[in-house]
């Protein structure tokens, strides 16, 4: 996977810019039979005294993933389908740190490097705790797009304290939050398909609480155009550097999701310009990013850009932006 550093993309423009217009940099699998990249948006959670949430984003590879391998430091504790990216790591100790990282195996067995490592500590076990904590109050959500939804829920209560909380979709848990949280995205959803999601509060003596009301959701037909996961508040801007080049300056709010967003498609005049990774703590509130745009001043370029999301898949495209070099920015509308 293509990786930008989060605090130095100044550095990477001159490689990525260098073939602005038609390519993109980094290592973009291309079937040539390489393993898959380390996976990226690695996230690991406390779910109770004795066990670990662990996230990471989707990994895209010719041949595709075909398992994911979780690790506790160097020993191999889990493995899941290539189609999961998040899975409980249980039997652990209370008050204990653990470090975790992921591993990805291609269809033809390859398997690719470890992800960073990320790490969590269990809290401590509370003896003989057997009160539930009380049910998630008032949920409810809304179809984000045709592939995702939001849930939020009203927080429950416990003797002790909220450790974390479950969302089952069916009757399968499909995702974890910590205890603080009371809103999530579940993501890869199938589009134009009813769903139905319930919330239990769990405490750290792995207590459930009786599970929520059901939030029956309808994500939206295939054909719409994803805005709902589209980077939001998009501006743009250009500047003239000490080398007398104009670059142009964008800023976005990333898409709201669990997962971590580390990968974003810039497109420059309709057409797919370069691509931008984060390798180490990628930016959740605002994210900006500057890239050489030429010498010639009074020149105008459309600009917009998308999320690669935790599934894998691409978002909606933010709005589009115009600017002209040594000028300012167009809003469209």
């Amino acid at each position: 996977m293509r990786r930008v550093g989060a605090l130095a993309p100044a550095r990477t423009v001159l490689v990525c810019a260098a073939l602005l217009l038609l390519t993109s940099c980094g290592t973009g699998d291309d079937g040539d039979g390489r393993a898959p990249g380390a996976p990226a948006g690695v996230t690991a959670a406390a779910g109770s005294a004795t066990s670990v949430h662990v996230m990471w984003d989707a990994v895209t590879a010719d041949p595709r993933v075909g398992s994911y391998e979780i690790y506790r430091g160097t020993t191999k504790v889990k493995e899941v389908p290539g189609s999961e990216h998040m899975v409980d790591v249980t039997r652990l100790r209370p008050a204990t740190m653990y470090a975790f990282t992921v591993r990805a195996r291609d269809t033809d067995g390859r398997l690719g490097p470890r992800s960073r490592e990320v790490r969590a500590r269990t809290p401590v076990a509370v003896a003989a705790d057997h009160s539930a904590p009380t049910r998630p109050r008032a949920p409810q959500g809304r179809a984000i797009g045709s592939r995702a939804v939001q849930l939020s829920w009203g927080a429950s209560t416990d003797d002790r304290s909220v450790v974390s909380y479950d969302i089952y979709q069916g009757g399968t848990k499909i995702h974890s939050v910590g205890g603080a949280q009371t809103a999530t995205v579940v993501m890869g959803l199938r589009p134009s398909t009813r769903y139905s999601f319930i919330v239990r509060a769990r405490d750290a003596a792995d207590n459930l609480s009786p599970a929520s009301t059901a939030v029956p959701l309808t994500t939206a037909p295939g054909s719409d155009d994803g805005q709902g996961t589209a980077p939001t508040d998009f501006r743009a801007a250009t500047h003239r550097g000490g080398d007398g080049a104009y670059y142009i300056d964008l800023s976005w709010v990333p898409p709201r999701t669990d997962g971590v967003v580390t990968e974003y498609q810039i497109h420059l005049d309709g057409q797919a310009a370069t691509s931008l990774v984060w390798g180490g703590s990628a930016p959740r509130d605002r994210a900006t990013y500057s890239f050489y745009a030429g010498g010639k001043a009074g020149v105008s370029h459309r600009v917009r850009l998308r999320a690669r999301l935790p599934d894998g898949t691409w978002g909606g495209f933010s709005a589009e932006r115009t600017v002209t070099t040594g000028g300012t920015a167009t809003r469209q509308p």
